[in-house]
């Protein structure tokens, strides 16, 4: 598979500098190589992939609640992040259309107009909604991460992933690690990277500090096509595992934390870097994201390899 890291800088220190003095970012861009070089992680023997089919209902739970939106007692608040100069970030769209139906949530943006000209992290997510909760993860066993999602561009660049996507991110402020699927009109990608979100103390483990691994998978997808997405963090084994329709689609072994628990994150977002003119995300596209409510579902040490 071929991989792209990031090191070698101090992105905290680039993010409290161009939010206190305007000054230009040291950015992770994403790898965007051929195709061709992706490798496909087969599932081991025994290792069944059954979307849907966990653990037992007793030890499974429903992260959803979307009519519940525009309420104090929502699951769900407007992704964003404080900032080293006491103001906040927000990633919300003014003119999204949020629709809440059949227990499903879309949000469309017919034209997108979110940009941050210094810090990449908050340039990348137009609109995004996370978890109230921090969602658990089981010690010495499986965690499963199940999701229905559809997205559609609207004046996309065709066969570029980044010019605008849908998101399911597992993020972890304690450690900086995001977990993700991106989904554009024409491409998917698995995500795995540890990031600067501005508060998460700097990480002091791995040989790589920070880093982002974009896979571009050969998945055929369309506008609009819903597709079943699961990601599962197995604690014991430290390794995470990407399913799609049922298909082990990557796995990603050795992280380098412990991880403990995940704010679960939905979101309308671009990938471009930006340069030192400011931020180069935006040409008039939009974007329509549909996430069903989310299943997670935990596995013990013995069983996890049998419940996906």
């Amino acid at each position: 598979m071929a991989e792209r890291v990031y090191g070698g800088f101090d992105p905290r220190a680039e993010i409290a500098a161009a939010t206190a003095t305007g000054a230009g970012e040291t950015v992770l861009a994403p790898h965007r190589g051929p195709r061709e070089d992706r490798t496909i992680y087969r599932p081991a023997a025994g290792e069944g992939v059954t979307m849907g089919v966990g653990v037992g209902a007793e030890q499974a739970t429903v992260l959803g609640g979307f009519e519940r939106m525009l309420k104090d007692a929502s699951p769900w608040v407007v992704g964003g992040f404080d900032l080293p100069d006491g103001t906040r970030w927000d990633y919300r769209e003014p003119g999204a259309m949020v629709l809440v139906q059949r227990g499903r949530l879309r949000v469309t943006v017919a034209r997108l107009s979110r940009q941050h000209d210094r810090v990449q992290v908050l340039d990348n997510a137009k609109h995004m909604y996370f978890s109230r909760e921090r969602v658990p993860l089981l010690a010495g066993g499986a965690t499963v991460f199940d999701i229905t999602m559809r997205a559609q561009g609207y004046g996309t660049a065709p066969n570029d992933l980044y010019d605008g996507f849908v998101s399911l991110n597992l993020l972890d402020f304690e450690t900086g690690t995001a977990v993700d699927f991106f989904v554009s009109n024409d491409r998917i990608a698995t995500v795995f990277a540890r990031l600067p979100f501005p508060g998460v103390l700097e990480p002091r483990t791995g040989e790589t500090r920070y880093f982002g691994i974009f896979d571009e998978l050969s998945v055929v997808t369309a506008p609009g096509q819903p597709h079943d997405y699961r990601i599962v963090y197995d604690h014991a084994a430290d390794e995470i595992r990407w399913y799609i329709d049922g298909e082990a689609v990557n796995c990603q072994p050795h992280v380098p934390d412990k991880l403990t628990g995940f704010t679960v994150a939905l979101g309308l977002m671009t990938e471009k870097d930006i340069s030192p003119s400011g931020s180069t995300s935006l040409h008039g596209q939009g974007l329509m994201g549909e996430w069903s409510p989310i299943t997670v579902s935990h596995a013990p040490a013995a069983r996890a390899g049998q419940t996906e």
